[in-house]
């Protein structure tokens, strides 16, 4: 049976503004109390008092504290910050000749310096994140490919993330609730252990970087 607690993390969970409210600590928790005891009372079939409600949102609020402070001990300790312009996307259906291909494109590209390339096949289809430099070799070589989309003007941010990271729960999350509460589309993102890119427009570019560098200086 579901608890008290484990239906607050629920409602939290749903409302993102709930959460940066108790993270900021500016939400009177008797109130909220008051206000969800009855969604509470509705999922464990009993009634309940408001002082349950609130001793388990203060042990929340606290857990939700203590998880904020880590994540951001780990978001301070990224140093390296790239941005990179002028990339192109294409996605291609997924085919038995995307891997020949895929060799293909890195042995033409070898020699090509300060290039940008990223692969990524899902299940059925892949996806080239490229700079425009090298785009004429792409399309030639895979245009015997069932291009699904091709977009163009797009730039990434690579952060460079200390290994401890992966196993923080929610790092991810923190940095791209920057930019979403920003009103900062994000067109992708490609991730390796140590390293984080997001894909975004080229226009909303400066802005990304002024959000994510302003938030990891805090």
């Amino acid at each position: 049976m579901i608890t008290i607690s484990e239906k607050i993390k629920e409602i939290v969970k749903d409302s993102l503004l709930l959460e940066e409210g108790l993270l900021m600590g500016i939400i009177n928790l008797s109130a909220l109390a008051r206000q969800i005891k009855p969604q509470i009372e509705s999922a464990l079939i009993k009634d309940i008092s408001e002082s349950a409600v609130l001793m388990a949102l203060k042990r929340f609020s606290k857990n939700l504290n203590r998880r904020k402070i880590k994540k951001e001990d780990f978001l301070k300790n990224i140093n390296d910050i790239i941005v990179r312009s002028n990339l192109n996307e294409y996605t291609f259906l997924n085919s038995e000749s995307i891997f020949k291909n895929q060799r293909l494109l890195l042995h033409a590209v070898e020699g090509v310096k300060d290039k940008f390339l990223t692969f990524t096949q899902g299940i059925f289809e892949s996806t080239i994140i490229a700079s425009s430099k090298i785009s004429d070799e792409i399309e030639k070589i895979f245009s015997g490919e069932k291009l699904i989309l091709r977009l163009s003007n797009l730039s990434a941010i690579t952060m460079k993330l200390s290994p401890e990271i992966l196993h923080t729960p929610g790092v991810y999350y923190s940095i791209l609730k920057q930019l979403a509460w920003n009103n900062i589309n994000v067109i992708e993102v490609v991730s390796t252990s140590n390293e984080f890119t997001i894909i975004l427009e080229k226009d909303n570019i400066d802005t990304a970087f002024s959000v994510l560098m302003n938030s990891l200086a805090k």
